[in-house]
């Protein structure tokens, strides 16, 4: 008599749902930090140039390589000095923005003053790319206080720092070298002595700005045209025969002209 077998196979008791369809798993890509080692290459911000020298006053070349913090409402502000600023939005939504609003540049000088750090070439806001101007303000230590929107994709940052307590920690003419600083005195003494137009001495002094690497060169360097050089060389060479032989013969047509015997 053949016996019977059963088996017995324990079936799970699965939601109403389940036989619905398959379930689809997104995985969202951690983008909090610029340079986040757990991401892949292209899933990382990308900036698009790489940032200006460390440059300005001495003692605030010490902030170069730290990176401060804040957050509000629900993005996180990333500020790093001489190099970038970030902005993550804090959110576990899948496609959470993540993106470069600055990546260093140069900074603003007025009135003989390091005013603020630009942070240009950010990611691409409509036919423009956004931007951020990091001020800089005196505070108990070193943190973002306050960030801001003005105007479309322009953000304006307050950077608060003891290293700009004192009322001469952000003068320009001090940081310069002496090549510079004598520089600067024949401009303003040509200033001075009305030698110079306002916008002049203006252009001087930002060459003087960018010399020192306070501010990103404006100059076009462009090569001579040796054979534009050789024609004008070639033209006024003989413009200066034919002066200089209209310069002799005049005397001898001013007395033929009155009469005097033709030589």
């Amino acid at each position: 008599m053949c016996g019977l077998w059963f088996i017995l196979v324990k079936i799970p008791i699965l939601g109403p749902y389940s036989f619905a369809g398959k379930m689809k798993i997104v995985e969202e890509p951690n983008t909090f930090g610029l340079n986040n080692p757990f991401l892949a290459q292209g899933s990382r911000l990308q900036p698009k140039v790489t940032p200006g020298p460390v440059s300005g006053p001495a003692h605030l070349r010490r902030l170069a390589g730290k990176c401060f913090s804040y957050i509000e409402s629900t993005y996180k502000y990333e500020f790093c000095p001489f190099h970038n600023i970030t902005q993550h939005e804090q959110s576990f939504r899948w496609n959470a923005y993540s993106g470069i609003l600055g990546i260093w540049q140069e900074w603003e000088i007025v009135n003989n003053t390091f005013l603020a750090m630009w942070m240009r070439e950010g990611d691409a806001c409509g036919n423009k790319n956004r931007q951020t101007k990091v001020i800089l303000t005196c505070g108990g230590s070193s943190k973002l206080a306050q960030v801001s929107e003005p105007t479309t994709c322009v953000y304006s940052l307050s950077f608060e720092t003891p290293l700009v307590c004192h009322p001469h920690s952000l003068l320009v003419y001090p940081t310069l070298s002496d090549k510079l600083q004598m520089e600067w005195d024949e401009v303003e003494q040509a200033r001075y002595e009305n030698l110079i137009t306002e916008q002049g001495y203006n252009n001087l002094l930002r060459d003087i700005f960018e010399d020192a690497g306070f501010l990103k060169s404006q100059k076009v360097k462009e090569k001579p045209d040796i054979t534009t050089t050789s024609k004008t060389h070639d033209s006024l060479q003989k413009c200066n025969q034919v002066s200089s032989l209209e310069r002799i013969q005049k005397p001898f047509a001013t007395m033929s002209s009155n009469g005097s015997p033709d030589i």
